[in-house]
Parts: structure tokens; C-alpha cells; sequence
């Protein structure tokens, strides 16, 4: 008997992305789940003319998909973990039906096509046989978070099966649009992850700092080949040096000094300190 399948999407304000992700689920999936955290936009719309059923959630706090909540909602046998962002071409989800149904395993870590800057990858870590997702599993055999890029963990003795890569049937992601986009989702995810990081007693030096970043390059330069992806992967493999440093930075901020509010109350006093001579300010309007 055909194994039934939900497609569980997390949303917030992806209108331009979310109808691509839609259209390469919906003719083959059995429930599409759309968990959206309160989009400005026409993403619910969208996801309801699509047939989706929509579930609003608040998040957990900061920009970061609910996981466990969106998880929680899927009703069918197998799960299909999709972002707005990707798409499932043909060959894929044929390889994907095949495999619910021969339930030959638990977790299937599926390969992944990243676009970068206009084109796809091949190397620097993110080319499809180097960037294995765990997004299609039986359900209850994973559990979700909100961990930055710690979204999924096979429960104990879960069977887990690495699909290979045969050119065509890769997760399509359209990562980053452009140097600008990279930089504000790096922004926003190191904050996410320092904040994690220090909430788990995390620690971190300057020198571990210097010693990750070096690491991150070689490994993506060097090791995964990112030259062969011309002038993109040296960029990609540079930005990555500064994700690293970015969210150390972040976490020795908050270990040392502390968050935002309490270093701009420390300048506002400094401020007060250095124009003591001058008097008080009164604002006359």
C-alpha cells in the first residue's frame, strides 16, 4: 500500500519564494502543513490557495523556524521537511515515494543543491554530495528544535539512509540572492546562535576565535574543494570565516560586557561622566 506523506513548511513573509516550494510538492504529497509566524505579506494566503492547512505560531522568540511545533502538526505516516526557499524537482520525490514505501529506513539525509550568488554550488561544502539534509523520516523517528542549524535529531536507533546523489534528485535551495542578502541573514544568525550559545554556558577566547575561522577556510577552500567553485566559493569560504567570528564575537559580548540595552545605558553613562561640567541637559521644545 502507498505510504502516505506530509510536506511540513515553516513560514515568515516568503510570498515570493513559497508558490515554487508549493507547486513541487503539491501534485505528489498527501497533506501539505504550512507552520507561518505571522507574515506580513501574502505567504498564507498563498499557502491556503495552494491547499495547504496554515497554523500560526509566534516563534520561538527571535527569526527562527518552530521545528518542533511544525513537526507536531503532520498527520501522514512519512514527513517531508521543505524551506520556502526550496524546491523538490521530479526525480527527487520519485526517490522519495520509493523509499516511504519500501520503508527501508527510519531517516533518509537527502542531497542539496545551494544557489549561491546566481548559480549553484558544486564544492565548498555546500555542493550536493557534501550537504546531506536529514528533511524526510518517519514520523516520530526525529525531533525537532530551534537551535540555529541544529534543526533535527534522529530519536535512538533510528535507521538512517544517506541518499546518493545521482544528479538530478537533489533538495534545489536558492540560498542567497546576493553579498547583501548573505550578510543580513549572517547577521541575524550569529546573533542567534551567540544568544544560544551563551543561554547553554558556552565559552569562547580570541584565540579559539582566530583558530575557528582559520579552520572554517581551509576546510571549505581546501578540503571541500571550494576553489573549483571560482571566484564564489573564495567568497563564500570568506564569508563563512567572518560567520564564525561574527557569532564569537557576539558571545563574548554577552559573557564580558553584556546584550545591547546594557552597553548603550553604560555609554549614556560615560556620556554623563565626560559632560558633567557643562550641566544638565533640558530638552525645551
Amino acid at each position: 500500500m502507498k505510504s502516505r506523506i506530509s510536506v511540513v513548511i515553516n513560514t515568515l513573509n516568503e510570498e515570493k519564494n513559497l508558490p515554487f516550494a508549493l507547486r513541487s510538492v503539491q501534485p505528489w504529497v498527501d497533506e501539505i502543513i504550512v507552520v507561518d509566524m505571522h507574515s506580513e505579506d501574502r505567504t498564507v494566503e498563498i499557502a491556503r490557495g495552494f491547499g495547504a492547512t496554515v497554523h500560526l505560531h509566534p516563534g520561538p522568540g527571535f527569526q527562527y523556524a518552530p521545528r518542533a511545533v511544525a513537526l507536531q502538526q503532520a498527520t501522514s505516516e512519512w514527513v517531508l521537511v521543505l524551506d520556502a526557499d526550496e524546491l523538490i524537482p521530479i526525480a527527487l520525490s520519485r526517490d522519495l515515494q520509493q523509499l516511504a514505501d519500501s520503508k527501508e529506513a527510519d531517516v533518509v539525509l537527502i542531497p542539496r543543491i545551494n544557489y549561491l550568488l546566481g548559480a549553484p554550488l558544486r564544492y565548498s561544502g555546500w555542493g550536493p554530495a557534501q550537504d546531506h539534509q536529514m528533511r524526510f523520516f518517519r514520523n516520530g523517528f526525529v525531533v525537532g528544535s530551534s537551535m540555529a542549524h541544529r534543526d533535527f535529531t534522529p530519536v535512538e536507533g533510528a535507521r538512517i539512509k544517506v541518499l546518493p546523489f545521482s544528479g538530478h534528485n537533489a533538495i534545489i535551495h536558492f540560498n542567497y540572492v546576493d553579498s547583501f542578502h548573505f550578510i543580513e541573514k549572517l547577521n541575524r544568525y550569529t546573533s542567534i546562535e551567540a544568544k544560544q550559545a551563551f543561554e547553554g554556558g558556552e565559552q569562547v577566547t580570541s584565540l579559539r576565535a582566530a583558530f575557528t575561522g582559520l579552520r572554517e577556510f581551509l576546510m571549505r577552500y581546501l578540503r571541500a574543494q571550494g576553489f573549483r567553485d571560482g571566484w564564489r566559493g573564495f567568497y563564500l569560504c570568506a564569508f563563512m570565516v567572518f560567520y564564525r567570528v561574527a557569532a564569537a564575537a557576539k558571545l563574548q559580548e554577552l559573557r564580558t560586557v553584556g546584550p545591547h540595552d546594557v552597553i548603550e545605558a553604560r555609554y549614556r553613562q560615560e556620556a554623563e561622566k565626560i559632560l558633567g561640567p557643562y550641566g544638565s541637559y533640558e530638552h525645551n521644545p
